[in-house]
This record gives structure tokens, C-alpha cells and sequence, in this order.
């Protein structure tokens, strides 16, 4: 009987720890802008198509739900917009789309944007959500700016 609950025993505490190890890696999924473009200029401000890259350094497949973002510079909100739904797979990498819309207000010259959000991504059991920021490169920053 001793046998059997230490073999028990350890066996959670290995799915704990491997459950540990894939938790903070999947906190360090790593975004970057692959392209954007502008769709239509309102009053209302200026809608973009944005297509986003995610890697995933863990081992796990993770089923990315809505993702909300915003785009901000110093203590300026610049706008927000909505990722479609993806799956990430183990060790890869996968590109998404999604719709911003970015404020007409916007007078800075060049400013430095940072891109932040957080994605739920669905486990078997649980519900992990994950905070990203991105710093888009200076010519990534004067598309949004610039509406060119």
C-alpha cells in the first residue's frame, strides 16, 4: 500500500510541476505586427485590418478565444480592437487578423506605441489568461499614426 500512494503521490507532483513549467512558458507567448492596413477613414477615426503573429514556447496546444487589445502611447490611448479566435500550436507559431480602430485624436508625432492585451486561451481543465505588450518598430508606429 505505501508503494502505491508514494508512486501516487509522485505522480502529482510531476503533473504539477510539468503543469507548472507550462504555465510560465505559455506567459512568455510573444506577439509582433505582420502587416496592417488601413479599410476606411470616419469621424468616428480610422479602422485597420491587423494581422498579428503569436509563438508559443511551450509544449502545450492552446485554443485562443477573443482576443481584446489596445493601442497606447505614453499615457494616451491610441484605440482598441478585437483578434479573431486561433489555435496555437505546441512549439509553433500562428498568424491572426483582426479589426482596430485608432482614435482620430491622435496629434503625436512620433510617439513610441505599445500594443497590449490579454488572450484567454481554453486548457482541458482551466482557463488560462495571458497578458502580451508589443512595441511596434517606428515604420509599424507611423502607419497608425499617419493613417498611410
Amino acid at each position: 500500500m505505501g508503494k502505491k500512494a508514494l508512486a501516487v503521490i509522485l505522480v502529482i507532483i510531476g503533473i504539477a510541476v510539468f503543469g507548472y513549467t507550462q504555465y510560465a512558458s505559455a506567459s512568455q507567448i510573444s506577439v509582433a505586427i505582420t502587416s496592417s492596413k488601413l479599410i476606411e477613414k470616419t469621424d468616428k477615426g480610422s479602422l485597420y485590418n491587423l494581422e498579428l503573429e503569436f509563438k508559443n514556447p511551450s509544449l502545450l496546444m492552446l485554443n485562443a478565444g477573443k482576443t481584446d487589445f489596445t493601442l497606447s502611447t505614453e499615457d494616451k490611448t491610441l484605440g482598441g480592437g478585437t483578434l479573431d479566435p486561433f489555435m496555437l500550436p505546441a512549439m509553433g507559431k500562428i498568424t491572426t487578423n483582426g479589426m482596430f480602430l485608432k482614435d482620430q485624436s491622435t496629434d503625436s508625432k512620433n510617439p513610441q506605441v505599445k500594443i497590449s492585451g490579454t488572450t484567454k486561451y481554453q486548457l482541458l481543465f482551466a482557463t488560462l489568461d495571458v497578458p502580451f505588450t508589443y512595441y511596434p518598430t517606428q515604420d509599424q508606429t507611423r502607419e497608425f499614426i499617419q493613417d498611410s
